[in-house]
């Protein structure tokens, strides 16, 4: 079996693996019992991901050359992914982002955490870009440095070329202790293309849940401290309080988008201008 075929499958994926009521130790079974597509996606994830990929991804879309659009626009855009992986979804890309909002909203949680439930999953997009889903989603983890085995599949990094090239094999690697994330390159995906596309309108605790969520190894396993400040660990904190909300959001109930709109809208335009680079 090939890849994932769909952003779908994939959050399913990721919201059986994490579960909360799983004992410790069924936590981390990746294994014959882990869905074809699933390992493959990994394999390619794993082998494709290097430091000169990253950087030149980069390099590509941190430019945001891609001309602007309002953040209902992006929203929009995002829908016709789902239209053409999987036309017979029952939710959009706007109701699973809504269902997660939602529920931060009725926790009662700040408006910029209920905005940040909000756009979190934008950086999808990449995916109409041309970019392959294993470029788009999945764990991230840094590259330039040695693997941890906390990693999902850590094996496929054995046909990864950086797992030749001895610097970028050492604990630190091409780093240096407690640097700080902000200076460690992670896997390419959604999370930090978003995060730049984002980063001069919103608080750093969303700034952090935007561009943190998926690196479960650091904010999950407690994998790569060495290589956070203090000031990371005290932002996990939020990157920690939102995946909940992203993961265990989905309900059987469809958010009634034309009623929410007005006050999304409304959220929108606190936070972003009307056109935003992309």
């Amino acid at each position: 079996m090939g890849p994932l075929q769909n952003l779908e499958q994939w959050d399913d994926f990721v919201g059986q693996r994490y579960q909360p009521d799983k004992k410790q130790e069924e936590f981390r079974q990746y294994n014959d019992s882990t869905p074809p597509g699933v390992r493959e996606f990994y394999r390619l994830n794993h082998t494709h991901q290097t430091v000169d990929f990253v950087r030149q991804k980069k390099q590509q879309y941190l430019d945001k050359q891609r001309g602007p659009k309002s953040i209902w626009e992006a929203l929009d855009y995002l829908n016709t992914l789902v239209d053409e992986s999987d036309p017979d979804t029952d939710l959009s890309q706007i109701e699973h982002n809504l269902q997660t909002s939602e529920a931060i909203r009725r926790d009662g949680h700040p408006r910029w955490f209920v905005l940040a439930g909000f756009i979190h999953d934008l950086g999808k997009q990449l995916c109409l870009y041309g970019e392959p889903q294993w470029a788009v989603v999945g764990d991230t983890f840094p590259v330039g440095c040695a693997y941890s085995d906390k990693i999902v599949f850590p094996e496929f990094f054995r046909d990864n070329p950086d797992s030749q090239n001895a610097r970028y094999q050492t604990r630190l690697g091409i780093y240096s202790e407690g640097c700080g994330l902000d200076n460690v390159d992670l896997s390419w995906g959604h999370d930090e293309y978003l995060y730049h596309v984002v980063k001069d309108y919103l608080p750093e605790p969303a700034l952090y849940m935007i561009r943190y969520h998926s690196f479960y190894p650091g904010h999950r396993e407690g994998a790569y401290d060495y290589l956070l400040s203090d000031h990371d660990r005290e932002m996990f904190h939020w990157v920690r309080k939102f995946n909940p909300y992203d993961l265990y959001s989905k309900s059987t109930e469809r958010p009634k988008l034309e009623e929410l709109r007005p006050y999304y809208a409304d959220l929108i335009a606190e936070y972003f201008p009307a056109k935003v680079a992309w």
